[in-house]
């Protein structure tokens, strides 16, 4: 864990338990954690893979190469139309977190 990072899971205020279940699954994935743009961010070998977002509606990882993933699940979605290359998943709750657990671990 990176002390820099803990702050931002510190002053989450809505999605705390959320963030920190999908901190302990990134990390069981031995990725390196950083904090890039403001929000928790996971490299391998110096290349970003997954980054930590929280919005008013939900929190989510984000792929930063998403669209290359084979999305066998069907959980990835596109930010937006202008987003090429990231995808999302998107969570409202811990337990939709943890039912898809070993699926983001297969993801990263």
């Amino acid at each position: 864990m990176n002390p820099k990072v803990d702050f931002y899971f510190a002053n989450s205020e809505k999605w705390q338990e959320e963030l920190r279940t999908l901190r302990t699954i990134i990390l069981e994935c031995e990725l390196t954690e950083e904090l890039k743009w403001g929000v928790p961010c996971y490299t391998f070998q110096k290349s970003n893979v997954v980054l930590i977002h929280e919005f008013k509606a939900y929190c989510a990882i984000l792929f930063t190469k998403g669209a290359l993933l084979n999305d066998a699940e069907g959980i990835l979605i596109q930010q937006t139309e202008n987003v090429q290359a990231a995808r999302q998943i998107r969570f409202t709750n811990v337990q939709q977190i943890v039912e898809i657990a070993s699926t983001i671990k297969a993801y990263i």
